[in-house]
């Protein structure tokens, strides 16, 4: 989805993942075989300059920006980027049966009573999910409405890197793009995305490679680093070492799996009550796997505990699965080490201009 304009050119672009821990890159070539790596950086941002998906201090955003592209020499100017948040409305509706171009005509009055920001305040963007097959008049679609000023915060800062930004999309269709090209769906397979930012997890149900359900929690990789402050009572900047593992085996570290066990718990109950509601929802439907993605899906011991909870099995997400990645400029182990915090970026490099 694209919350801009539609462009008519194919050109390059490079992806920034604008996270409210971390900004992540990644450029990709497309060729015969398919994806390919050129470029991949993260850079990490200091706690308050995103959150909640809003722009709090968008100099410093623009700085580390700056850094990454000049870090990795990167020349293309062209920029993709996503949102998410609360500022993000995605709801699954039902419309009367028409044409893609009479919907287009149409939406901002049909989609009013399901914003529940003033229809002039946002951007709207749809898909429709199915023709009407039952002969009731009616037919469901994908509805996106993100706050323009939203929007224009992120717009602002890319070009004030020095970047032109073409597409802005919203992070859980970047992810059903970054599926796409790595995990193909046979048919009749639905899969669930729990991606799990730093305070963001966004929860999604891919039925046919389109994400039909979304949801957004305030929760995320933050929540285990301040369970951990709280209970060990050290300071953020610790915590954080011990979640990431750059203090293992030391005493605290020993010390530490309550801590992570509590915020997992309350993490998993989460996904399972949207999970639950949307298959409460939707007769007949089910979710085949759970794939686990962004930083907060390193945490240790969540992947099983996920699965226990709610009786699906739980993978990992590798967005560089299939994309073709030179030795001799990445580093295998690193990358593997690396890749579930790259979900969305992936997702993200691989949208053109062209694209919807």
């Amino acid at each position: 989805m694209n919350l801009e304009m539609p462009f008519l050119r194919k050109k390059d672009s490079v992806a920034f993942d604008i996270g409210s821990s971390s900004i992540k890159l990644v450029q990709m070539n497309r060729t015969k075989r398919g994806w390919e790596l050129v470029k991949l950086g993260a850079a990490e941002l200091p706690p308050e300059a995103i959150v909640d998906g809003s722009i709090i201090d968008s100099m410093t955003v623009t700085n580390t920006l700056k850094d990454l592209i000049k870090e990795h020499n990167v020349k293309v100017k062209d920029a993709v980027s996503s949102l998410t948040g609360h500022s993000v409305i995605i709801k699954k509706v039902s419309f009367p049966a028409m044409t893609e171009e009479e919907l287009a005509d149409s939406i901002q009055w049909e989609a009013e009573q399901y914003i529940p920001f003033p229809i002039t305040d946002v951007n709207i963007d749809f898909q429709i999910l199915g023709a009407d097959t039952e002969g009731r008049g009616q037919m469901d679609v994908m509805l996106v409405a993100v706050k323009k000023d939203v929007i224009n915060d992120y717009t602002n800062v890319i070009k004030e890197a020095g970047l032109n930004p073409v597409v802005i999309d919203v992070d859980s269709f970047a992810l059903e793009n970054m599926m796409e090209i790595n995990y193909p769906m046979t048919p009749g397979e639905n899969l669930a995305m729990v991606n799990v930012g730093a305070s963001i997890t966004s929860i999604s149900v891919i039925l046919g490679g389109l994400t039909i359900f979304t949801r957004s929690i305030p929760m995320g990789g933050n929540q285990f680093t301040e369970e951990i402050q709280r209970q060990m009572n050290i300071s953020f900047k610790e915590a954080e070492e011990l979640k990431t593992g750059k203090k293992a085996g030391s005493a605290e570290a020993n010390s530490m799996p309550y801590a992570i066990d509590t915020v997992s718990t309350n993490l998993t109950f989460e996904v399972k009550r949207s999970l639950d509601f949307f298959l409460g929802g939707s007769q007949g439907s089910y979710v085949n796997k759970i794939y686990l993605s962004g930083g907060g899906s390193k945490i240790t011991g969540l992947q099983n505990l996920m699965q226990e909870k709610t009786s699906i099995p739980v993978e990992t997400v590798n967005p560089f699965k299939n994309v073709e990645a030179s030795p001799k400029q990445f580093d295998k182990e690193k990358l593997k080490e690396m890749a579930p915090l790259f979900g969305v970026a992936v997702g993200l490099a691989t949208r053109r201009f062209a694209d919807r």
